[in-house]
């Protein structure tokens, strides 16, 4: 198992929650219910409580110790908030060498490039640390901006996928792409 990472940038520290962060954690929730809703999962009300942010840090923690999936929050530099978020999930070993990418900003953050201050820090531990091969990540046809994003990272287009999550209730088609590690 990889140490689990405390990465920094100019404008963010990144790392795995911790209990203490929980009140934090349910900040973010709650603040970006709205401007998170159409890119994700349905919730239920009990997400935006702070047992559920106890829960959910303590299972973070849980599938970092794993190998199973690595859920990062992006802190301001004096960790007094939550700015955003990515998860390399579902990680898989053997010959795959793989896993899944997600992410979310916070409202009042989007659009100033803090996912793409961020993300190639996080990606390079990603192959460097956890030595991982390919990183997949699968966006909304209408979200320009994960396109675009993506795009700027290396990410490129492999499929598309008819029905293939459910966000905001509804199953929806996703563009997937993937980047595979520089000389590996």
């Amino acid at each position: 198992m990889a140490d689990l990472p405390q990465l920094e940038t100019p404008r963010a520290r990144i790392r795995v929650a911790e209990v203490t962060d929980a009140s934090k954690l349910l900040r973010y929730r709650v603040q970006n219910r709205a401007h998170l809703s159409a890119w994700e999962p349905l919730r239920e009300t009990e997400y935006y409580t702070v047992e559920h942010c106890i829960r959910t840090i303590a299972e973070s923690r849980q599938n970092a110790r794993q190998d199973r999936g690595y859920p990062l929050m992006v802190f301001d530099r004096q960790e007094q908030a939550i700015i955003g978020s990515f998860t390399f999930a579902n990680i898989v070993r053997g010959a795959f060498q793989a896993c899944h990418l997600g992410y979310g900003v916070a409202a009042h953050m989007q659009g100033q490039g803090l996912m793409r201050e961020v993300l190639p820090v996080g990606i390079a531990w990603a192959f460097g640390e956890l030595r991982l091969h390919r990183i997949m990540a699968n966006y909304l046809p209408r979200n320009e901006r994960s396109a675009k994003l993506l795009t700027s990272l290396g990410f490129e287009r492999e499929g598309y996928a008819k029905r293939y999550l459910q966000i905001a209730g509804e199953w929806e088609d996703h563009v997937l792409t993937a980047l595979t590690c520089p000389g590996g």
